[in-house]
């Protein structure tokens, strides 16, 4: 088509009407449906087959030199993009569908998950609110939720990207409900006396990053010690709070964890509650796995005093294996909630009918306006695999980290670093006879074999100046199998390379 032909209207000139009315849509669907069910079946038979995909291998110099290409400026033809995936990103994910892929905290991912984010784009919704069904689902995803974790029903929620997002919403809360001026006029700028959080040494990163953000600043968040189970010590948290408000000092809040990411402890939580109750301070929790521990039955006394928190954070993309990113937050108090979002312009106020006779009311409760469907593959998720199924993996993983500590303690040439109280198992290469930092760079190198000889990837973590194998088991296609060869495979290593030469390793 010619585009630069143009037509003439009240002495103005205009593109042809058929240039006006292109559109993106295929001019074959029979050929595109084709195609698409190929797709289909590819990814169905990749997580069918996910055992025998390799978890993670290095990505070579050609797959990475196809995207330094310049921006195509002309189609390609889209059996030629599928094609380009199939040889230069599929071979080389990141890995965590496989059943011994255990690095930091990833979620595995389900068939019925992967549909409904087709879904989703398909039906390509703006989930803003509205008067419009997703916002329907969301609804429900969140009583669902809220009855699952024991929050009260007049609580508010909202789906987000992940924990990290949630953490943020429930501490904008947290700060604009305990500062002692209207924040959302003035700022900061108008606040007396430095707001005060406090947070134990295990607390994720993404909490002092919230904190930042929010402009309370990282030195206004005091990092309590913790105990031998890695759980905050509460004794030295009453202290600190007791010291900043002798100084004159602002305490707003705890964030306690449910589920650490270290080591999957658990902190105290009715402790806190109470904590929190007396000293009229928020509890926000962050719970990215570790509080859906609450839906595998014989687990759930591991997080009780959940239900007590004013906020609390956590994924769905983790130990629900629903696809990324999926996330989060329940407040208690939902005017609290709205109190610290709600924004109505002309543009999302409500009309007398139709579309907008329900205002934006997702934008009530958090940052964003615009925002995906992310709600159906949680509805759709739930609805296929039932609250139960997840608490059964839940609990199946809990058992398996519990069998894998055992193993590591019958072993004299292997020791556990931390106790393993939910789903992280903390270990270590240990001969004798050698340093820490030598124990470290042996127990590095034996890491990085298991990931590139294809045995299984774990990923690391410091405690205190040990440097852990850490394997985090959230995965619902993990067999006891897999835990006694990752344990051959340490063993294996280390055995190959024979005494180790501690000079070497200085």
């Amino acid at each position: 088509m010619n585009r630069n032909t143009r037509t003439v209207l009240n002495d103005q000139e205009y593109p042809t009407a058929s240039y006006l009315e292109e559109t993106m849509d295929p001019d074959n669907w029979d050929a595109l449906r084709q195609l698409a069910h190929r797709m289909v079946d590819d990814m169905l038979e990749y997580l069918e087959d996910a055992r025998k995909v390799s978890h993670w291998k290095q990505i070579p110099a050609e797959a990475k030199s196809f995207f330094k290409r310049p921006i195509p400026r002309q189609p390609v033809a889209v059996e030629e993009v599928y094609q380009d995936f199939r040889e230069f990103i599929l071979p080389y994910p990141f890995g965590n569908t496989h059943p011994r892929f255990w690095g930091w905290v990833a979620g595995t991912g389900t068939p019925i998950g992967m549909l409904a984010e087709m879904l989703t784009a398909g039906m390509n919704t703006n989930n803003v609110g509205f008067e419009q069904i997703a916002f329907h689902v969301e609804r429900q995803v969140i009583e669902w939720f809220k009855e699952l974790l024991g929050f009260p029903a007049s609580a508010s929620g909202l789906l987000l990207s992940g924990s990290s997002m949630g953490n943020l919403i429930g501490l904008t809360v947290a700060r604009n409900t305990q500062a002692t001026t209207d924040l959302r006029r003035t700022g900061l700028q108008g606040e007396p006396a430095p707001l005060i959080f406090y947070a134990s040494a295990e607390t994720h990163s993404s909490v002092f990053k919230a904190i930042e953000f929010l402009g309370i600043g990282s030195a206004a968040v005091r990092v309590i010690p913790v105990t031998e189970q890695y759980r905050v010590d509460v004794d030295a948290l009453r202290q600190a709070i007791q010291v900043d408000r002798t100084a004159g000092r602002t305490p707003g809040g705890v964030i306690g964890n449910a589920g650490t990411v270290n080591t999957g402890a658990i902190d105290p939580l009715e402790q806190l509650a109470d904590l929190c109750r007396d000293e009229g301070l928020w509890l926000h929790v962050d719970g990215a796995f570790g509080a859906l521990a609450a839906l595998a039955h014989e687990f759930q006394h591991l997080v009780q005093g959940l239900e007590r928190s004013d906020s609390i954070a956590f994924s769905l993309h983790k130990w629900m294996h629903m696809p990324y990113g999926l996330g989060c937050v329940l407040v208690r108090d939902e005017e609290l909630h709205r109190n610290t979002f709600a924004l109505t312009h002309d543009y999302t106020s409500r009309l007398g009918g139709g579309v907008a006779s329900v205002h934006a009311e997702a934008s009530d409760y958090g940052i964003e306006l615009s925002r995906g469907f992310s709600a159906l593959k949680a509805w759709m998720s739930l609805r296929a695999y039932g609250a139960d199924t997840y608490g059964h993996m839940i609990a199946k993983n809990i058992h398996q980290a519990r069998y894998l500590a055992d193993l590591i303690e019958s072993d004299r040439h292997l020791e556990l670093l931390a106790p393993a109280e939910l789903n992280i198992v903390c270990f270590r290469y240990n001969p004798g006879g050698m340093t820490d930092n030598q124990l470290n760079k042996l127990n590095e190198n034996i890491l990085i074999q298991l990931q590139e000889r294809g045995i299984a990837v774990p990923s690391h973590t410091k405690l205190g100046d040990r440097l852990a194998i850490r394997i985090a088991i959230t995965n619902h296609r993990t067999k006891q199998a897999d835990l006694e060869a990752v344990i051959e495979g340490v063993l294996g290593i280390a055995g190959a390379a024979g005494t180790p030469d501690a000079k070497a390793l200085e």
